[in-house]
Order: structure tokens, then sequence, then C-alpha cells
């Protein structure tokens, strides 16, 4: 039976599809990563980025395509994660350009909207690499304009696109060279093929669309929860409360067990007879209260965080956002003068809407965003196009690149200096990195095994090995050859403190003409980031 058009309660369920068949897909799709690193997040960001858009539509009262198409375009833009995602929420974004004033689609109307969704994924991309997604996307959309041109099924101008966009997936390994040498097709490519799937089989079984009805909602829980670690730095607790509490002899400990539940950023300090307290709380009159029963109240200083927050926001010449992941580098980006932490990186990249509520939350009308990761600076610079605010997104695709970058911050400088001048101080710095192969392959005639421990330099894989303090030193060898006189070493979550202090000791020796730091950066997967400059 022909399909002639679509209406959006039609699309809407024919999305459901999609979703479906992209979350039973997001493994097998984040497995064609062709780089043995662990950041194989394509399916997992198209996948989150389609559930938001899913989320959206399930608001809107309404049976027309254009308000469908909106809502999810709307969804999609916010809920873009990774450069898989805010490619796909552009796709929408033509599809609503294109649909615009429509209750209802035939097939040369969505021939118009796919072409228009390949147009403007192309253009959201500075520097469009045929091989990718793109290059299925516009395969996909050339089918779709010849199918509605020989026949108004829609039916038959999906099943066309699929097996089109199959066909240029398979093309892939053709079209880049690491692909062919990995032996895979293109993750976010196969994303796409994923997602037509989806809108194919919905449409051609349309009784079993009741099958999908509540799978949205039962996925909405895995994003909401993912979506609430990604903005940092939010006042949960309001008063900022200090005091000292003098008495004889105070246990400490005791004081201490009494007052964690009241807040955080908990300081209890002193002697026998005089401690003072520190404690950020929304009862401090409980506080108060409860140390009243172990001594005398003194020097007691109440502050409103959120009013100093405004104030902040009235007066700072300019903020501060940056995505960071481990408690150390965290710490040193607060240190650095970060206003706003904005909690990801590989496997886990923030959304748009993240970004841009870390960018509303900033305490200033001019923010510089750091982005440390490639696959984050897309959605970063989304997020800064649409915000109300003078957004600048510094390019730096490593956490290196983000600390040198905030070294070179200077508040006392306006606003466009300090661009320029943590502009010149990123473009100084080398980034390496040490860490455990996720997968076997095979790339420029090295071989890795699942398991080896790999060392990258500016993200091209340069040291293969089994041994974690061999493939370090042969990276820093091969920093050092290129001049490069300070190596900073920032070691993660699996390395001890004992270890990182060892290994220290034994590059200085190694290396005794190179100055030598090493810190700790808490950071999950890598065991070691490092800054060459």
């Amino acid at each position: 039976m022909a399909v002639a058009h679509l209406d959006g309660k039609s699309f809407q369920n024919l999305l459901k599809g999609s979703i479906k068949l992209l979350a039973n897909a997001k493994s097998e799709i984040n497995a064609l990563n062709v780089f043995p690193v662990p950041d194989g997040d394509t399916g997992t960001n198209m996948y989150l980025t389609l559930a938001e858009a899913v989320k959206e539509v399930n608001q809107v009262d309404s049976e027309r395509l254009d308000k469908v198409i909106e809502a999810i375009a709307r969804g999609s833009l916010m809920g873009a994660r990774g450069n898989s995602g805010v490619i796909l929420s552009q796709v929408f974004s033509g599809f609503a350009n294109a649909l615009q004033g429509k209750a209802s689609a035939t097939a040369e109307d969505w021939a118009n909207a796919f072409e228009a969704g390949s147009e403007m994924a192309y253009k959201a991309v500075a520097e469009p690499v045929e091989g990718t997604i793109l290059t299925v996307l516009k395969q996909s959309a050339k089918a779709a304009r010849e199918a509605a041109d020989r026949n108004p099924d829609l039916i038959r101008l999906l099943l066309t696109m699929y097996r089109d966009a199959i066909k240029a997936l398979q093309q892939t390994p053709e079209q880049l060279k690491i692909l062919k040498e990995s032996g895979v097709v293109d993750a976010g490519g196969k994303g796409w093929v994923v997602i037509l799937q989806g809108l194919l089989y919905v449409l051609r079984k349309a009784e079993q669309v009741e099958l999908l009805q509540d799978f949205t909602a039962n996925q909405a829980k895995n994003l909401e929860s993912f979506a609430e670690k990604a903005v940092g730095n939010s006042i949960e607790y309001r008063y900022c409360t200090e005091f000292l509490l003098k008495s004889k002899n105070l246990i400490l400990e005791q004081i201490k067990a009494e007052l964690t539940p009241f807040g955080d950023s908990l300081m209890v300090v002193g002697t026998g007879e005089t401690a003072k307290i520190h404690i950020h709380s929304n009862n401090p009159g409980l506080v108060l209260e409860t140390c009243l029963n172990h001594g005398s109240l003194h020097k007691i200083n109440i502050s409103n965080m959120c009013e100093q927050n405004e104030n902040l926001q009235a007066n700072k010449s300019l903020a501060i956002v940056a995505v960071g992941l481990g408690k150390g580098i965290n710490s040193i980006m607060e240190n650095l003068g970060v206003d706003i932490i904005i909690s990801g990186g590989q496997t886990m990249n923030p959304s748009t809407e993240d970004i841009m509520q870390a960018i509303a939350k900033a305490p200033s009308d001019k923010v510089i965003i750091f982005p440390n990761n490639k696959n984050i600076i897309m959605a970063a610079q989304q997020a800064a196009s649409i915000s109300k605010k003078i957004a600048f997104v510094m390019p730096t695709i490593s956490i290196p690149q983000g600390l040198s970058g905030l070294l070179a911050l200077n508040t006392e400088s306006s606003f466009d200096d300090n661009i320029a001048q943590i502009q010149t101080a990123v473009k100084m710095v080398t980034t390496g990195e040490v860490t455990t192969a996720a997968r076997d392959v095979a790339i420029n005639g090295q071989t890795v095994k699942h398991g080896d421990i790999i060392g990258l330099i500016d993200g091209d894989m340069m040291v293969v090995n089994n041994d974690l303090y061999a493939t370090l030193h042969q990276l820093i060898q091969q920093l050092t050859a290129r001049d490069e006189e300070l190596i900073t070493l920032y070691y993660g979550a699996e390395i001890t403190d004992v270890l990182a202090t060892d290994t220290k000791k034994r590059l200085q020796a190694d290396f005794a003409d190179v100055e030598i730091e090493i810190h700790y950066g808490g950071q999950p997967l890598y065991q070691y980031l490092i800054s060459a400059e």
C-alpha cells in the first residue's frame, strides 16, 4: 500500500522507530571508532541527540508537520552532543526550513527536506571531508530527489534512500584511508543508515507502531540523568557560614560528623579548645544550634553566595567556561580562573544545552569557552551562536591546550586582548596522551591489540608498547626531539601517587636536560596527559 504524504503525528511515530534501532545499535556504532583510543562514542552521541529531539516533540500538541519538525529541530539543537550530534541537529534544522507552513508533506516535499538537511550539515562543518556521514547524507538526499521524481510513494522514497545510503556507507573506506586500514565504515554514516532504517521500518509496518509508544519515556530517564551531570559550579547551598567554636575538650571528628548532613565544603580544624568551622549550607541556623551543644560561638559570618554571584555577574569583565574531567584537572582549572566547569570529555560529550546553561550561569556578559576536546568544539560553537551573551569558543582540542590557554589569562586585560593572548599560548603547546587501546586495529603500518599501551602526539598514534613506562618514555623522547623543553604530566585516576612520584624520578634521570613537572589530574581512561612546550 502506497503512502502519499506524512503529517506530524505520523512522522513522530516514524522517529520512534529510528530511536529504537539507534538505541540497539549505538554500541555497534561506537565500536566503529577507527582509532584505538577509548573515545568511540558516535553512536551514543547520535542516540542522545535524537532522544532529546523525541523528548521535545512529545510536548507538542499538534498533528501539523511543521510544528512537529520545529520541535524536533529545537530539541536536537539543544541536545546535540559531539560532532555527529551537531551534524544531525543541522539535518533537522534543514527539515524545518524546507517544511515551513506545511501540515503534511508529499514525496516532493520530503525530497526538498532531505536536500536542505544535507546542505545544512555541510555548512556546519568548517572543512567537510568526504567518506564521512556528510557523504552518506548527500547520497541519500540525492536518492530521495530521484525517487520523488519517479514516484509519489513515500515508502519507495525511503527504501531508495536506505539502499543508496548503505551503498554510500560501504564506499566510505575507499574515500578515507584510515577507514580502509582499520577495516571499518564511517561511524556517523552508519548512524544515519540506522535512522533511515528505523523510519522505513515503521512506515512499512505501521500496524506495529503501538509497540514503540512507551519506548521514548523509558529512554528519557537515562538522558535526564546524563544531562544532570553536565553543568558544574551551580550553587546548591546558599549560605557560606564561618565561625569559631570554643570550649574545653572539643572532639573535632564528632563535630564534623554532626555537621556533614547540613551541606558541603565543610571544614572543621583547630585544637581541643578552639575550632574554625566553615560550611556551605541552606540551614545556617541548624549549624549554629548544633555547635552550641559543644561550646560558645565567636566571629560568626554568614554570607549569601547567590547574592555574591549576582554581584560578580554584574562586575566581572569576562568569564571562563571550560570542559574538564577529573578532580585534579578541575581543581587546577578553578585555580586558573575558570568560573564554570562542565563535566565531560572523552566518551561523555556535553550537549549544546549543557554548554548554553553554563554560558548563562557564567558571571559576565562576555564569556570565553574552552571545549578541550575536538568532539565538543562544534556543540560549543552552536551554543555560543545561540547565546544572548558575547561568547567566544577557543578551539582547544585537549586538556593540556586548555590549561596552557588559561595560564595566559589576564583579568586586567580586555576581552579581545585575552582572546589574542590565549590563542598565542594554545598554539605553543604540543599534547601527548598515554592510554590503553580499546580495540584491535592496524594504523599507518602499526598493529595494535586491545589492551596495548599507546602513546599519541596531537592525536596521532606514535608509540605502541605493552609496558606503561616504556610507552611514556618513548613518547617523551619524541617530544623532546621536537625541541620541547618543558614537559608537564597530569596523571590519571588509575595511577597512584607513589607510582607518579617514582615515574617523575625515572624520567628526570633519563631526560636530565628537560624540565619535568607532574601533577594529579584524576582523569579516567588516560594514564597520562602531557603538555610539551
